[in-house]
Order: structure tokens, then C-alpha cells, then sequence
């Protein structure tokens, strides 16, 4: 398949990996965070670490939205439910993220509450035409992958004018959460070399809003794919950059990233939605200009507004380090839940439930893990 295998290549996966090996420098060390949990689960999934030298490391960031969602905003959402009595609908995988007391979505709706999980944002579209009496709420999460799909759906509704759809707005935006994790202090810091940055959010916003990094943090980017030829390319990338003693963005994700991005994507973004001053981000606390709202025009569509409950900010169950792990200060094994009382099946942090969470990956692929980090489970 055209674009999949050819970045899947053995031989060519070993070709990388001796020409990495060859060109890292012994005497230092390569601390290469990738930022979205998708690189994560190809790291683990096709042993990329193990081919690479002892010197260079992947230090995993916070790029899964499910994971960064604060407890509060569940707690919101199942506030929601329970008050006003709504039809939510959201992503399979948020359903089974615990709020606050080990409160899921899916134990909500197993209690009587009407959650949906849905495919598209085009679903929850059918639900509250084919269901006018009911109020719709589409709790809608992610970075800005998945922002566009959100904002053709309040065009939508606003064309049809219907009245019985709003939305729970909780995308994150990319940058601000690089900027959080590269700032120094002692909450947030990471010592890293570089940057693996995210394939499908660079696709919409392209390559020029990570030019801050380099600049503010002296730390190069390389924008990589998500196959395992595209991470050991960008990793050889950033250690070239290293050695060299240059610090820029580049593009190794050619084939679906342009510096301008999806402009079609953008401008609609940009018509639907606009930024917040503050929100809460597991793991990263609040930060500022770093997840969007819905725009004056939009206002009616605002669950917040239509719906408005109290809810405050909920610590972390007890032992669980996810958001050590999403700053990359923590590897899940090092979490003295991990395996025992936090498993897939019985997850109590948010890095062990998401596809995209990297304590799902170790779990997932824990017979290939480093000796090291396998004993530690």
C-alpha cells in the first residue's frame, strides 16, 4: 500500500538505525520527546527504541487529548447528565476516563444516564434532528485534529437553526502545551534535546506555529509521520540538528504537511471559534491562550451557557503519576499503579484508558520493553 509499507521497510528500519548509530555523538546524550501519543504506540508497536543507541531516548509528551482533559470537565459533563437530564454524546474512548470518586461515563449511562458514543460529529448532527425533544450536548475533545469536524457541525446547526444541539468545548491547542513543558520551573520542566512534533494536528495548523520553540527554547522540531521509518527519520533529523549545533523547524512529514497548513481548515476554525484566557490541563494545570471557545456568533451553542453547573477542581486518585507522565518526568512503569491496581480493564488514570495514552502503549507492548523498565512492573 502506497505511503504505509514503504515506511514499514525492515531493511530500510535497519539501515536508519545503524546510520543513527553511526552519527550520535557518545559523549552526550539525546533526549527526544515526541509529543503525540500516536508516535508512542508506533515506538512501542514496532520496537523503534530498541533499535536505537543506548544515548538516545524517547521521552513520551502529552500529546493525548483523552489524558489531558482535567477531572473537572468530567465532572462537568456527568453534572450535566444528573441536573439537566441531557443526551450526551461524545468519543469512544472518553467514556471510560474516571472523574472524580472513579466516575465514569459509562457508569453513569449503565445507571439510566442517556451517553452515546459516536463516530462523527455528523452523528450527533442526526441525533438532534431525528430527536428534537431531547437537548443534545456533544462533548467535543481534542487538539486540532479533530477542531474542524467540531466546527462544521455548529455551521450546520446553525443553518438548520436547531435549537436543541450545543456543544462542550474542550480543544487544546498544541503550542501552548510545548511552551508549558519546555518553560523552566520546578512543576513543569523536562530537560529535552528535541522535539518530535505531531503529525495529524501539523496537517491543519502547519509548521510555522512551532517556530516559537526553537526561538524561546533553543530546542529544534522536526514534524515526523506517524510509520516507524517517519520516527527514525526524524529522530536521524534532530540528532544531525544536534550535533550540528543548529536549533530549526523542519519537516520530515513532507508528503501531508505544508508550512501553511489547511488553510480551508483554518479559516473556518477561526469563524466558529475563539480562544480562552485559561483552562485547566491535567498533568500541566492551567494555562493560559491554550483551548478554544466557541465564538460571540456561536454563543447560543455553548453548553456552558445553556447548561451552567458548579464544579471545581478535583485532585488525582491517590498513586496515580499520569501527570508526571504526560510532562515526560515519570515512565508509566515508574507509577506504583501501573499493572497492579491501574490496568486496562480497571484503569484509574486517564494515560492507561486512551488509545493514544502511553500507559496503554506500555501495557500493550510490555514484552518488549528495555529489561529495565519491564522489571519495574
Amino acid at each position: 500500500m502506497k505511503y504505509v509499507t514503504e515506511f514499514r521497510d525492515q531493511h530500510l528500519a535497519h539501515q536508519l538505525a545503524q546510520t543513527i548509530a553511526a552519527e550520535v555523538d557518545p559523549s552526550r546524550s539525546y533526549r527526544l520527546m515526541e509529543f503525540c501519543g500516536g508516535h508512542t504506540h508506533a515506538i512501542f508497536r514496532y520496537g523503534v527504541q530498541q533499535l536505537m543507541p543506548p544515548n538516545l531516548r524517547f521521552v513520551h509528551g502529552p500529546g493525548c487529548p483523552v489524558c489531558v482533559l482535567p477531572m473537572a470537565r468530567l465532572d462537568q459533563a456527568l453534572a450535566l447528565l444528573h441536573e439537566y437530564d441531557v443526551t450526551l454524546c461524545t468519543y469512544g474512548d472518553l467514556l471510560r476516563v474516571p472523574a472524580s470518586g472513579r466516575q465514569t461515563l459509562l457508569k453513569a449511562k449503565a445507571a439510566g444516564a442517556d451517553v452515546r458514543m459516536i463516530y462523527s460529529t455528523q452523528d450527533v448532527l442526526q441525533i438532534a434532528r431525528t430527536e428534537p425533544h431531547r437537548q443534545i450536548v456533544f462533548l467535543a475533545i481534542g487538539f486540532e485534529t479533530t477542531t474542524p469536524p467540531t466546527a462544521v457541525l455548529l455551521e450546520q446547526a446553525r443553518a438548520l437553526q436547531l435549537k436543541n444541539l450545543s456543544v462542550l468545548c474542550n480543544h487544546v491547542l498544541t503550542p501552548p502545551a510545548l511552551r508549558a513543558i519546555l518553560t523552566p520551573s520546578l512543576e513543569h520542566a523536562m530537560p529535552l534535546d528535541g522535539i518530535l512534533g505531531p503529525s495529524h494536528v501539523s496537517t491543519i495548523i502547519g509548521t510555522a506555529p512551532y517556530e516559537c520553540v526553537p526561538r524561546d527554547f533553543h530546542v529544534p522540531v522536526v514534524i515526523a509521520g506517524f510509520e516507524p521509518l517517519d520516527v527514525m527519520q526524524a529522530a536521524l533529523m534532530l540528532v544531525r540538528q544536534l550535533n550540528a549545533g543548529r536549533c530549526v523547524v523542519e519537516n520530515q512529514y513532507r508528503r501531508a504537511v505544508s508550512a501553511a497548513g489547511n488553510l480551508r481548515a483554518r479559516e473556518l476554525m477561526a469563524r466558529v471559534f475563539v480562544i480562552r484566557s485559561s483552562f485547566e490541563w491535567r498533568g500541566l494545570g492551567f494555562l493560559p491562550d491554550s483551548v478554544l471557545a466557541l465564538a460571540a456568533d456561536y454563543a447560543d451553542f455553548d453548553a456552558e451557557r445553556r447548561f451552567p453547573v458548579s464544579v471545581i477542581t478535583a485532585p488525582e486518585p491517590s498513586g496515580c503519576d499520569c501527570p508526571a507522565i504526560l510532562r515526560g518526568l515519570k515512565e508509566p512503569t515508574q507509577c506504583r499503579l501501573f499493572g497492579s491496581a491501574c490496568t486496562p480493564d480497571h484503569p484509574i488514570g486517564a494515560c492507561m484508558v486512551s488509545s493514544e495514552g502511553a500507559c496503554a502503549a506500555y501495557w500493550t507492548h510490555r514484552a518488549y520493553l528495555a529489561p529495565t523498565a519491564a522489571a519495574e512492573t
